[in-house]
């Protein structure tokens, strides 16, 4: 494994041994995370199979009332920004940001610094070898609701949505917006 990777790693394994889940089924989520990050040295690399870490990030606007989301090209469904650490990132914050950056076409993204909630989901498109479970630590971060998206080539579409007007959402994302909501993200 290159240095940068494993600074990665220990970034990784640093903030999720710090970080305090909100509740017993984010616990045992973060429990998994570690035991695979301690069990591999490359668990934050794609090439990790079958399990690897991503980063994600939901955007909000500084009112909290509105949420941009993205039409996930591949799956189909509105969905936070994220995916797949690279060897550029530094850090698994860095990483969320630079998903959100990128899948927004936003300039400037203010993105808490603990991560907001953990997700364990399986992705059959993502690995020739067959499926993988992708361990997604996500953040949130504040955009001006003035800022204008543009969809990325990952994305069907990229759109503010208001509270009152969400598209139909996995329950994991409800959670992640109420999160969001109540500032209990940025611990």
């Amino acid at each position: 494994m290159s240095l940068h990777a494993d600074a990665l790693h220990a970034d990784a394994l640093r903030t999720l041994d710090g970080w305090t889940a909100p509740d017993a089924a984010q616990e045992a989520l973060r429990t998994r995370f570690v035991g695979h990050l301690r069990a591999h040295e490359d668990g934050v690399a794609r090439s990790c199979f079958p399990d690897h870490l991503t980063a994600g990030v939901l955007v909000v606007d500084r009112t909290g009332e509105h949420v941009l989301l993205n039409l996930h090209r591949k799956a189909r469904r509105w969905f936070h920004f994220g995916g797949h650490l690279e060897p550029g990132d530094a850090t698994l914050l860095a990483a969320a940001r630079r998903e959100g950056l990128e899948e927004s076409g936003l300039a400037e993204l203010s993105v808490d610094p603990g991560p907001a909630q953990l997700s364990e989901h399986t992705v059959a498109f993502c690995d020739p070898r067959g499926p993988v479970q992708h361990l997604d630590v996500r953040y949130v971060a504040r955009a001006p609701l003035a800022a204008r998206p543009e969809t990325s080539e990952e994305s069907l579409d990229v759109r503010w949505f208001h509270l009152s007007a969400l598209p139909e959402l996995e329950d994991e994302m409800h959670a992640l917006i109420a999160l969001a909501r109540s500032g209990s993200a940025a611990r």
